[in-house]
């Protein structure tokens, strides 16, 4: 290793990555954009302790750039909870919820911007919306549900696989 006159090791040079500016994201602000839960259990008199959940989460994320602002998006996920006893199939509880952020994104070349947005940015605001769920469920009557992690990157390619095939039957019904 080269050193410097002080007798202290140099550094390497790092070429090329001084040349790339960095990746900046910053969480503006996040909120809950609609939250809604239904204790159907509770409307039909049912007792709790002879019910054994059947619990069904959906995920759906979507993003879109600000109007008038250089560099923001706002991403939403979306939440649906449907539970049912097991033996039964009567519903228990339906939680739904919309929570957003609004990101200040800087750097990310444009065709690494989607993915970001749908991958990077709900990572972020997964866990504020994991201790949503679980209080709205806790203070639903029901024991706090707190959600596993999602895989963000396995969601995002579920849904391009889906949007293609959706292009793929549409040219399909055009052409015929």
């Amino acid at each position: 290793m080269a050193e410097n006159g002080n007798g202290a090791a140099a550094q390497p040079e790092q070429g090329a990555q001084e040349d790339k500016p960095k990746v900046k994201m910053q969480v503006l602000s996040q909120y809950v954009r609609d939250l809604s839960f239904e204790n159907a259990m509770a409307q039909r008199k049912a007792k709790a302790e002879r019910v054994q959940p059947d619990i069904q989460v959906s995920v759906a994320l979507d993003a879109r750039k600000r109007a008038d602002t250089e560099n923001q998006y706002e991403v939403i996920q979306k939440y649906k909870v449907n539970s049912r006893d097991k033996e039964t199939e009567e519903a228990l509880f339906v939680l739904e919820l919309e929570y957003a952020g609004v990101f200040q994104v800087e750097n990310v070349p444009a065709e690494q911007l989607h993915p970001f947005l749908l991958i990077e940015c709900p990572r972020m605001l997964f866990p504020f919306a994991r201790r949503i769920i679980s209080d709205a469920t806790r203070d639903g009557g029901f024991a706090p549900l707190n959600l596993e992690n999602i895989d963000f990157v396995a969601l995002y390619r579920q849904q391009i696989a889906r949007q293609a095939e959706q292009r793929q039957q549409e040219g399909a019904t055009q052409n015929a």
